[in-house]
């Protein structure tokens, strides 16, 4: 009995151009499109004309449209006959953005800097800096930041910090705020509301910008940052725990720089009758992305820049086990009621048990740079 190949079929030709983008745009797994891809050359071509490895970044982070365009950093040896077309680099790039984004990971926390706090009471005893001990007192001494007093309760202050990625995944932040035990009655010094804000420096931080011992931090103001996401806000208790402020959605931090801000104020000081706002200690949790990825601002908007290094693999497939359902994604249920319908269902067999089972052998086709679909420059 002839293949559907001998026979010279093809499962997009069977259901044409909009059933078949209809059914590819619901492909949620990297590893899934790149099956696809993997299925013969005019899928390939089919996949990267309609930017599917796009659409599934911008389905899990809508923050993905603040990307105005991609450049992929020369690499060494590299020639420009070499390069691919800018649609197959585009195509290569979202593949690996798609992957850090909807792979699974273990939470952890993801700062690595302070930039600055918009006040400090006493700098350096009770600086920002203090926020990143897990604890609220280190030896004998008191850990913590504190703002300057007002008398306003409804003064806001804010905390910005540098994640350890341009491109950070970031799910919820935990803040605990400082209880005063050397003062009398403990008083918390706890803000009612917190919200946050994600984006990027409009210039690149230099380490003389960033609080340090000699420095407060120069970089408060949003006038040096684009953000490119806002939370809703979130009511803080007055107490001496860890709190979680978990978002809507996992968001994508682009650039890497977190603002939480902090607004009203409850507790006074019974010296001087002002208003603080302190905190102990704070987490900012999700999953920084691969430092291949990174991004550059440029006029009015911000680049995603590409860094390859000597591997050139952009898209390592996801582990069958880390996708649940005995490793068959949501895909295979669609792929079979297809599969089993209409009257072209037996030319079908090949090619979905190719796509979603077994070992993955790529159709043999003429010339074609491409044929090493997922290395990249």
């Amino acid at each position: 009995m002839e293949t559907p190949e001998e026979l010279g079929l093809d499962f997009l030709d069977c259901l044409g151009p909009d059933t078949s983008i209809t059914i590819f745009a619901l492909l949620d797994d990297p590893a899934d499109l790149a099956r696809a891809s993997a299925v013969s050359r005019s899928w390939r071509r089919f996949v990267i004309a309609n930017q599917f490895s796009k659409i599934q970044c911008l389905r899990a982070c809508p923050e993905v449209s603040n990307l105005s365009h991609i450049e992929v950093s020369s690499s060494g040896g590299t020639s420009a006959i070499a390069r691919p077309a800018p649609d197959v680099r585009d195509h290569r790039v979202y593949m690996h953005l798609g992957h850090g984004l909807l792979s699974p990971y273990k939470p952890r926390d993801c700062i690595i800097h302070c930039i600055g706090a918009s006040s400090t009471d006493n700098f350096p005893e009770e600086t920002i800096e203090n926020t990143l001990e897990p604890v609220d007192r280190v030896e004998t001494r008191p850990s913590y930041w504190s703002s300057g007093g007002q008398r306003d309760p409804a003064v806001p202050e804010c905390l910005i910090y540098k994640l350890q990625s341009d491109l950070c995944l970031v799910e919820e932040i935990r803040m605990q705020p400082f209880k005063a035990f050397f003062q009398y009655g403990d008083p918390i010094y706890s803000a009612k509301y917190i919200r946050f804000h994600m984006g990027y420096p409009k210039s690149p931080l230099r380490p003389e910008t960033l609080v340090c011992d000699d420095n407060e931090g120069q970089l408060i103001a949003d006038c040096n940052y684009t953000w490119t996401y806002t939370s809703p806000g979130f009511t803080m208790l007055q107490e001496n725990v860890l709190q979680s402020f978990k978002l809507p959605r996992p968001v994508l931090c682009i650039g890497g720089v977190v603002k939480i801000e902090l607004m009203g104020r409850i507790q006074k000081q019974a010296i001087d009758g002002l208003y603080y706002i302190c905190v102990s200690h704070v987490q900012i949790v999700g999953k920084p992305l691969s430092r291949e990825l990174g991004v550059v601002p440029r006029g009015n908007g911000v680049v995603l820049k590409y860094y390859p290094d000597t591997r050139g693999c952009v898209v390592p497939c996801m582990s069958e086990s880390s996708r649940g359902d005995g490793g068959r994604s949501k895909w295979h249920g669609l792929a079979s009621r297809i599969w089993h319908s209409g009257p072209s269902r037996g030319s079908n067999v090949s090619l979905f048990t190719r796509l979603f089972g077994g070992q993955l052998h790529l159709v043999d086709e003429d010339d074609e740079s491409e044929d090493d679909e997922e290395e990249l420059p």
